[in-house]
């Protein structure tokens, strides 16, 4: 009888998670060699198992919380070389200890999950930004470890683009998170369009939302500019993932845009055949 491989049977679990869920972010792994796309199937599966023990609204908060928790002392037993059950972990561990991600950049993104189970009201752009860190900065910092990068300057480079990244996501749910009862803009933003964050539930756009949605668009580009300077500082093997991430979520902006912001009733996707063609425009030319 063969010999069960821990680390190979986790590997294979978290290839066949992210392949089953993952959607944008997942397509820009395809560029990757073998065992660096391993890597980041192992840090999606974190990232998705982490989304989900929050995201079940069938299931009191009080709930999922205490399933956040302890998946954060597996998540830590398992660090510290502690056994677990779990199968994502033995993948989480390997990209830690081959990589050098330091463990605190995981336990940052439990931490912005666990804000979205008692989500309190985002003051400021600062208050924003610290969100964003929490639930795709510190996943950037994550990426560009398994990437390789060459400059400390990637670092915050990384941040920006997480902040780029998750200020699209938030124009594109925006409608779906009000209905939900969350509304992650600025409190400052909306009062300066006289914008409340129920009018977002209605369905229907007028020339407050679409120009505090414009606002919002415009702050998303800034970042965008600035993770522009990010693929140079990288080993070549990370620059063709990383621009498929740019594009494809830029793209999800600039059709947002197309559409004058009418993000309300419908949900702003990118074509299959066009993120394919993103993947293989970056394949081709590695250092654009």
């Amino acid at each position: 009888m063969t010999a069960v491989d821990p680390l190979a049977e986790s590997i294979a679990y978290c290839r066949r998670l992210t392949r089953r869920t993952a959607d944008n972010f997942g397509f820009s792994f395809l560029t990757l060699p073998r065992e660096r796309y391993n890597a980041m199937c192992a840090l999606y599966a974190f990232l998705r198992l982490s989304d989900d023990w929050a995201d079940d609204a069938a299931v009191p908060v009080a709930e999922r919380q205490a399933r956040l928790a302890a998946w954060r002392r597996e998540v830590a037993d398992a660090l510290a070389g502690r056994p677990t059950s779990h199968p994502v972990l033995p993948a989480v561990v390997h990209l830690v200890r081959t990589y050098g991600v330091p463990p605190r950049y995981l336990f940052d993104v439990l931490d912005g999950v666990a804000w979205d189970l008692q989500p309190s009201v985002i003051a400021t752009f600062d208050d924003l930004a610290d969100y964003c860190y929490h639930v795709a900065g510190a996943v950037g910092l994550c990426c560009i470890r398994i990437w390789g990068f060459r400059d400390p300057a990637a670092e915050g480079l990384a941040i920006d683009c997480g902040v780029a990244f998750q200020l699209t996501n938030i124009l594109r749910d925006i409608g779906e998170d009000s209905r939900a009862g969350r509304c992650y803009l600025p409190a400052d933003d909306l009062q300066r369009f006289g914008v409340a964050p129920d009018d977002f539930r209605t369905g229907r756009l007028d020339e407050r939302l679409r120009g505090l949605l414009r606002f919002e668009a415009e702050r998303a580009w800034s970042y965008y500019q600035r993770a522009e300077q990010l693929p140079a500082l990288l080993e070549p093997c990370g620059r063709p993932v990383l621009r498929v991430m740019l594009d494809i979520y830029g793209g999800l902006l600039r059709e947002m845009e197309r559409r004058q912001f009418d993000v309300l009733t419908t949900r702003v996707r990118l074509p299959r055949w066009k993120k394919w063609w993103l993947v293989g425009r970056a394949l081709w030319r590695p250092g654009a």
